[in-house]
């Protein structure tokens, strides 16, 4: 099988000793503080234009979104480690609970983190007594850039990657795991499945928000702009799902292809599983926000 070589990037972007102790700065980091910073660079813009929002007011001031980014920030990382546990290793860490908050050693789940985050904007707008609606918004707003870097930084780890391609844009992805292509002789070459998140997810799901948003009047109309991104998103990654190599403990000599529920043959990996609540819950707030005088905010 031919492929692309993977390239010659190293997973941290520096590192130091001190005291016999080496810290390093990793890709993977730099990617969600540059995505967040970028996101919320163009939240503040928006929320800087009274006129792109419902009854021409922001629903939140740019330093009340200063703090909830901090609430943001717990809740992704509260959220996508224990997602991770509950959803894709339960067995395991019950068996082993103290490597939960090891987080270095890796294991984050995108979709616990949406779950911390949807907590997050729903007590933090509780509390501050603002519109869910109007911050689910512009939180959905700022998310793509750091998706879009995060699943690159997925790329640089040579983690998450896809299933056996012949396709010629198929990496060869290096370690023991990627090369392991059951009646394959020679090299493995994979779906580079985070480049194609990357593209979906991040870039192109987050210019059609950035024009939803300053071009199209769609944060006029309260948890459309919500809708939009969890449809997106959802959609997206239910695609991308049929290329991407499941997690290892879902694989086996009579479910070769990992699904997480089957039956004949037939089923979902639990990516997919996980992925349908949101496309559906995106479709309904795209119709409910579509609705005559839609109110609900």
């Amino acid at each position: 099988m031919t492929g692309i070589p993977f390239p010659d990037v190293s997973p941290e972007v520096f590192s130091v000793t001190l005291f016999g102790v080496t810290l390093a700065l990793r890709w993977y980091a730099l990617a969600y503080i540059v995505g967040i910073v970028i996101g919320w660079r163009i939240s503040v813009a928006a929320l800087k234009r009274p006129h792109l929002w419902a009854g021409g007011q922001a629903p939140m001031t740019p330093p009340q979104l200063e703090a909830l980014l901090t609430w943001i920030i717990l809740g992704i990382i509260a959220g996508g480690r224990l997602g991770y546990v509950l959803f894709y290793r339960p067995g395991h860490y019950l068996q082993n609970p103290w490597e939960i908050p090891v987080l270095w050693q890796g294991g984050m789940s995108f979709h616990g983190g949406f779950i911390g985050v949807a907590l997050a904007i729903l007590i933090f707008s509780w509390k501050e007594r603002l519109s869910l609606g109007g911050v689910a918004d512009t939180i959905a707003l700022a998310s793509p850039p750091a998706i879009l870097l995060g699943r690159i930084a997925n790329f640089i780890n040579a983690e998450l990657w896809g299933r056996p391609t012949t396709l010629p844009w198929g990496v060869i992805f290096p370690g023991e795991a990627a090369q392991d292509c059951p009646g394959l002789v020679g090299l493995c070459a994979r779906h580079p499945s985070q480049l194609y998140e990357a593209a979906l997810e991040g870039l192109l799901l987050g210019l059609l928000l950035v024009l939803l948003s300053f071009r199209w009047g769609a944060l006029r109309r309260p948890w459309l702009l919500t809708g939009v991104f969890l449809t997106g998103y959802g959609m997206a990654r239910f695609l991308v799902e049929f290329v991407r190599q499941p997690d290892a403990q879902f694989v086996s000599p009579g479910n070769p292809l990992g699904l997480a529920f089957h039956w004949n043959g037939w089923g979902l990996t639990m990516g997919q599983t996980l992925t349908l609540p949101i496309l559906l819950a995106g479709l309904l707030l795209i119709l409910w926000a579509r609705r005559p005088r839609a109110a609900f905010a």
